[in-house]
């Protein structure tokens, strides 16, 4: 393993951020602009087939990446600088961590798509209104792991949060796993959603795709807007969960925020293509818990036992060995002890 260095600073890397935040907005535009323009309700057909396009995209940035990783460490007089670092090297383990980092947020929005079931479902979002929200939902989102992203790679200078976020993702993992998560919505509960009732007006039914009309001359707030708020709310605390997990496997702030991002991205439509058998994986939150124990104990111990770095190819190896595993003794076993014919 190379020594530990910072391969993209932000001072020095700073256009290629812009690079790629320009590359998702003009994603999202072709998005919401040309293919969902008209409101209609997603068929599974369509949900599957954008599924493989933005799973496809993860792939190919993540080539591109690595390309040039290859092409460009060798020729960085700051890199060849450090005492034993190896480029090739460098660059094959940074697009393993890329890939490990996308597979467990991939992996943690699966399970989060039951509460976006129940969310939906509560707020009673017509089928044709529900990609818009969830469209909006993954703006707010970006911006929200952002925010935790910078402030993840400040803290994690100090020896002390490592252990704390390894110890919170071991605890988080353990609760998964012994069912100690608690309702996923107390909606009537929520102190924000009560506090925006109280000093914004919201209109009683929805007004088409609308998150605001104006009556008699005053702004009201729809529904649909006041699902958009919760979904960010939960997302927060998604974020509490998924970005800790990804500083497990990486420390570059760019492969946490690459991979989180098209994740992200592959949300919606992961919504629309499971949301009817998201009960079907029943065991996968134990596969979940035990990957949140292993990543915090690489966090804490594994990396510390391995001279510095768990290997990442182990790591990736796990991790897909355990997700696909509670996926398949989940559908082997499905919820009320009965096999599938």
């Amino acid at each position: 393993m190379s020594p530990q260095v910072s391969l993209f600073p932000i001072a020095e890397y700073w256009s290629f951020y812009l690079g790629f935040l320009l590359l998702v907005f003009l994603l999202l535009a072709v998005d919401l602009g040309l293919v969902h323009r008209k409101a209609h309700a997603v068929s599974i057909r369509e949900a599957a087939a954008w599924s493989v396009v933005w799973v496809g995209l993860a792939l190919a940035f993540n080539l591109a990446f690595y390309l040039y990783m290859v092409a460009h460490f060798p020729d960085d007089p700051r890199l060849m600088a450090v005492p034993g670092f190896d480029p090739m090297l460098a660059a094959r383990e940074t697009a393993l961590e890329f890939l490990a980092g996308y597979i467990v947020e991939y992996s943690l929005s699966v399970d989060n798509i039951f509460v976006f079931v129940v969310v939906l479902s509560y707020f009673r979002v017509p089928p044709s209104y529900q990609h818009r929200v969830l469209f909006f939902g993954i703006l707010g989102a970006l911006v929200f792991r952002g925010i935790f992203i910078a402030l993840g790679a400040a803290l994690l200078r100090f020896e002390w949060v490592v252990w704390l976020f390894g110890a919170f993702l071991i605890l988080t993992g353990a609760k998964m796993m012994t069912g100690g998560a608690g309702s996923p919505i107390e909606i009537h509960e929520r102190w924000i959603i009560r506090q925006f009732r109280r000093h914004f007006p919201v209109t009683p039914g929805y007004h088409g795709p609308s998150f605001f009309v104006r009556e008699s001359g005053r702004l009201y707030a729809t529904p649909l807007f006041i699902c958009l708020l919760f979904l960010e709310m939960t997302d927060i605390l998604f974020a509490v969960d998924s970005v800790p997990a990804i500083f497990g496997l990486t420390r570059e702030p760019f492969v946490v925020f690459t991979s989180n991002v098209f994740a992200i991205l592959g949300l919606r439509n992961l919504y629309f293509l499971l949301a009817g058998a998201v009960e079907k994986f029943h065991l996968l939150k134990y596969g979940l818990g035990v990957v949140l124990v292993f990543v915090g104990l690489k966090m804490t111990l594994l990396n510390r036992l391995w001279h510095g770095h768990f290997p990442i190819t182990w790591s990736l190896a796990i991790i897909v060995g355990v997700i696909a595993t509670s996926i398949a003794l989940s559908l082997a076993f499905p919820r009320g002890g009965r096999n599938t014919p």
